[in-house]
């Protein structure tokens, strides 16, 4: 039986079992199973590892996707490139990791009408973590300047939340959640934006897949913003990681 997972904390809010087990149903794979392991904390992924020495691959989610990194053997180009990760291959107890969040961003991006048909510039990436990362990634190969908002300055590159109130409609395109915030169960729970300044000439997406509609998207796309859900993003990765799995 080959088996695979997904590691993170918590885990309540994830559809990556269901997608895998539909997955196996569907296409007649009967001899691979996936399982969820909430880590508390990064530093019991070696004894999981030992209790389970059969593992094949994993998938990382949040708060993982950095903190991962110093356990593994080694890194994909695209990985090392992000500075962060998201699936694990397991050969001969060796761990590489892989970033799909990448494919699966791209690929999404490519296949949303509004974003093709638009010439974007200017992106607000919310979040700075693991997903954050990617996602500038993905912009910046496409000459789209990228500006991450957290809670505190991070770099040159970032701003607060506050500091969006000083921004008008015209200086940006899109904005891109990269964080947890309105994932089930917390659906009440949004990213503090200034939603006034948003209107038909902006593009939102959320990474976020469950809810489908979360409070960001319903609060921007009554503001006439085009919004988008990161449930294509999740079905796309989760496809990219299961090909490398096999290789």
């Amino acid at each position: 039986m080959r088996r695979y997972g997904l590691i993170g904390y918590p885990l309540g809010h994830s559809f990556s079992k269901r997608f895998f087990e539909e997955k196996f149903a569907g296409e007649g794979i009967a001899d691979a199973r996936y399982d969820l392991f909430p880590l508390a904390n990064i530093r019991q992924l070696p004894q999981l590892l030992k209790e389970h020495p059969g593992l094949c691959g994993l998938n990382v989610t949040i708060p993982y996707k950095q903190a991962v990194m110093p356990y593994l053997h080694e890194l994909d180009e695209t990985a090392r490139a992000v500075g962060a990760v998201n699936t694990i291959r397991i050969r001969d107890g060796r761990l590489t990791g892989f970033n799909t969040d990448v494919i699966g961003l791209e690929q999404s991006l490519l296949q949303w009408p509004a974003f093709m048909n638009r010439k974007l510039t200017h992106a607000i990436i919310l979040g700075t973590g693991g997903a954050a990362k990617a996602v500038a990634y993905v912009l910046e190969k496409w000459a789209i300047r990228c500006t991450f908002v957290s809670r505190s300055r991070k770099s040159r590159q970032s701003i607060t939340y506050r500091d969006l109130n000083a921004l008008s409609a015209r200086d940006f395109d899109l904005i891109v959640n990269a964080t947890p915030l309105g994932t089930y169960p917390d659906v009440h729970t949004c990213p503090p934006l200034p939603f006034d300044i948003l209107d038909e000439r902006h593009l939102v997406y959320d990474l976020v897949y469950n809810p489908a509609e979360t409070l960001l998207l319903r609060r921007a796309g009554s503001k006439g913003a085009t919004v988008k859900n990161g449930l294509e993003m999740l079905q796309l990765q989760a496809e990219a990681a299961w090909k490398i799995w096999q290789v």
